[in-house]
């Protein structure tokens, strides 16, 4: 089995590193890592379309981009590897990725290039930032891929999995739970500060907090010291309300037809 490693954290995070290093043990595996040479969180699914892109292979062998996740993901498959892996891992991140974070989450967006490409992926992140335990994630993750494999899932059959692990020792975490994604609270004012030159600089402000935790969501489950894992589809399509805006489009477009000509 060929696995392709990428992450949002960039090449020498530890949590790359960590996870390269529990995934090349497992029995008939090749992995291999594409991933950006410098932190770029928060970059979802962004490609670089208007200016090109470099590759560079570090001491270790890993090779970094000068791009986003899913640039590292996408040229990878496109012709960097040459071949076409079974499995797209991306991790482990530095901090939870649950509930709205997933759109927003590169760590997530380089797993899901994969799946776009038709191939089964998961994302794996640390609840806390600090890579605390990072070693019994790594451990953890390997497990799951392990499992994955003895369970016959990793196919042509594309699948995306978002996991979440809490930062204890392997021996102190609980068993993997399936869970929906939780919902946060809107998040904290846009940070305002002045530049040497007198001009105003926004930051980011902080992600709020969690808004729905209830049991069954990824929130809930972590805290309770389970690894969460989501399963993640990409189709944006509201089909709950999809009669509604059938009726609306048919008001909107008959009203069209009858609007006077100007």
């Amino acid at each position: 089995m060929k696995i392709l490693i990428s992450n949002d954290d960039g090449y020498q995070a530890p949590g790359i590193v960590a996870l390269h290093d529990a995934l090349k043990t497992l029995d008939g595996v090749e992995v291999e890592v594409v991933a950006p040479e410098h932190n770029n969180s928060a970059k979802s699914n962004a490609l670089t379309l208007h200016s090109p892109l470099y590759v560079h292979k570090a001491h270790n062998g890993f090779r970094y981009v000068n791009g986003t996740p899913a640039d590292c993901v996408h040229i990878a498959l496109t012709g960097l590897l040459g071949y076409r892996p079974d499995l797209v891992v991306s991790g482990i991140n530095n901090g939870a990725n649950m509930g709205d974070d997933t759109i927003y989450s590169g760590t997530v967006g380089a797993a899901m290039e994969g799946y776009l490409f038709g191939i089964p992926a998961i994302a794996f992140s640390q609840v806390d930032k600090g890579w605390g335990e990072i070693e019994a994630a790594a451990a953890k993750a390997r497990e799951i891929v392990e499992q994955m494999r003895a369970q016959n899932l990793v196919t042509d059959t594309p699948w995306l999995l978002n996991v979440n692990i809490p930062n204890m020792p392997l021996a102190a975490l609980q068993p993997i739970k399936l869970c929906r994604l939780g919902r946060r609270h809107a998040a904290e004012r846009v940070i305002v500060q002045e530049s040497p030159r007198g001009e105003a600089m926004y930051w980011i402000g902080g992600a709020g907090a969690a808004k729905d935790d209830a049991e069954g969501t990824d929130f809930h489950a972590t805290a309770q010291g389970h690894v969460s894992i989501t399963p993640l589809k990409v189709d944006l399509t509201d089909h709950d309300n999809l009669g509604y805006w059938a009726q609306t489009a048919s008001r909107l477009a008959a009203g069209a037809a009858g609007a006077p000509e100007l």
